[in-house]
């Protein structure tokens, strides 16, 4: 469906023009787009002509989808009025902003906490669906450079306002703070174990909205004020990396983009280091490699004296990810080598972050086969995926089954047909046990890549054992 505007939309026609998308290029974008996010648009270049010529308004996603399309192609975001549709269905661009006062940043991040009430209450993906696509790099320059410049914020004591919506006046203590660190602890453990899942109706946005936007808006000290914006901080990060896991990119960007910024406020900057490393990860997985080596080497740069070994070696692995997605084989092989070093520098002893409980050689030699396969080397990624699959565990059951599919994209490049679909039954397996949109692309990848081979009978064995992952729903 769609509305009349008065006259054509030349806005959108002049930046059509400067993107160099036709008609027919930006519809085939546009259906695209919101394939990936479960949506049926059949748009064609004449309602793209209709849109322009005359000022046809889309409804629904459909705006945030052009803008999307045509931001990919620039290479930056394109908000709604550059391109005249500045009066259709509002999507706020709430969870991009970075500010730089500590009260703003509250209100960013309690903000970004009720909308996602608001998009659960929607029932069909709320301002989620709204945002469909949107994600864009250039949105984490300004928080990585402004936590590059100032990692941590003078005070942050705070006397609340009841007229900001906390009720009344809320005395926050270190019981309070308590809470939301063991609420964060048991949600990473049902993350690795079962996946992102339906992150909108899981724990943490819930406990974001009922139990840390209260407490942001409170009374509370310096100290006790520190310890609330480290916890809050790890549950928005948290809470972004369920989004990631399950496809919602978007939302994750904003939910990183305000976990670093209350990582600041926390004065935690291994803390902001894991965030930035997750936002390299993301930009890594989008294929935007340059990008994800800048983020990665952001949370190095300030950590360097501060952080220890075990969490300096997650990061350079994560830096050594993004060089193997951007092709650079020879930097990709130094930061692998200076984080297997950092690693064996790790000592039992060390005060490391509860955050990094996941972090073991075994995490290292799986990311490790994930550079070489991306550095298409498949014999290192044999043998890194031997080592990572070593010690199969229950409790990360998700990283168990990305491993598998890893693993079976070697066997495959290594002319070992019947491996790879051996490797690929086990990981349709583990997959059909967890809700990780993550894991499901990996899956379909490996089928892809099997396609030359579609007629031999293991491959269409595994064709079918994977066809009840792939049908059911995001």
């Amino acid at each position: 469906m769609s509305r009349e505007q008065r006259g054509p939309n030349e806005k959108l026609g002049a930046v059509l023009a400067l993107a160099g998308i036709s008609n027919a290029g930006l519809a085939r974008r546009v259906n695209d787009l919101g394939a990936q996010r479960g949506l049926t648009l059949r748009y064609d270049k004449t309602s793209v002509a209709r849109w322009v010529s005359k000022g046809m308004v889309p409804q629904g996603a459909a705006p945030h989808l052009i803008a999307a399309a045509i931001g990919q192609k620039l290479g930056r975001p394109v908000p709604l009025h550059e391109i005249g549709l500045a009066d259709a269905d509002p999507a706020p661009e709430v969870g991009l902003a970075f500010p730089r006062d500590v009260g703003q940043a509250v209100r960013s991040a309690t903000e970004l906490y009720r909308l996602d009430l608001a998009g659960r209450r929607a029932g069909s993906g709320g301002i989620w669906q709204s945002l469909a696509g949107s994600f864009a790099v250039s949105a984490y320059a300004t928080p990585a450079s402004r936590w590059l410049i100032t990692p941590a914020d003078s005070s942050v004591a705070r006397d609340a306002n009841p007229a900001e919506g906390s009720g009344a006046t809320l005395k926050v203590g270190h019981s309070d703070v308590q809470k939301l660190r063991e609420a964060a602890e048991d949600a990473r453990r049902w993350d690795s174990k079962y996946g992102g899942g339906d992150w909108r109706s899981s724990m943490v946005p819930e406990c974001l909205r009922v139990e840390a936007a209260p407490l942001l808006l409170g009374s509370y000290s310096d100290e006790v004020g520190r310890a609330l914006f480290g916890a809050s901080a790890e549950l928005t990060r948290l809470a972004g990396w369920m989004a990631f896991d399950t496809g919602q990119q978007e939302a994750a960007q904003r939910y990183y983009i305000q976990a670093l910024r209350l990582a600041r406020a926390a004065a935690d900057v291994p803390l902001g280091g894991y965030v930035l490393a997750s936002m390299s990860l993301q930009a890594t997985y989008r294929g935007f490699g340059d990008e994800g080596v800048d983020l990665a080497q952001a949370a190095l740069e300030r950590n360097r004296g501060l952080a220890t070994a075990r969490t300096m070696s997650f990061f350079r692995l994560v830096e050594a990810r993004a060089h193997a997605r951007a092709g650079d084989a020879h930097a990709a092989g130094g930061a692998l080598k200076a984080a297997e070093g950092w690693l064996e520098r790790a000592r039992d002893g060390d005060h490391d972050p509860s955050w990094l409980g996941f972090y073991s050689y075994d995490r290292f030699a799986a990311d490790a086969a994930e550079c070489y396969r991306d550095l298409k080397a498949p014999r290192q990624v044999r043998r890194f995926t031997e080592q990572a699959l070593s010690k199969p565990t229950e409790e990360f059951v998700r990283s168990h089954g990305l491993r598998l599919v890893v693993s079976a994209v070697a066997e495959l490049e290594s002319g070992n047909l019947d491996a790879a679909c051996e490797q690929g039954v086990r990981a349709v397996e583990v997959a059909g046990r967890i809700s990780s949109a993550r894991t499901t692309e990996y899956v379909k990848d490996l089928l892809h890549r099997l396609e030359p081979y579609g007629d031999e009978p293991r491959v269409v064995e595994l064709r079918e054992r994977a066809r009840p992952l792939l049908m059911a729903p995001a």
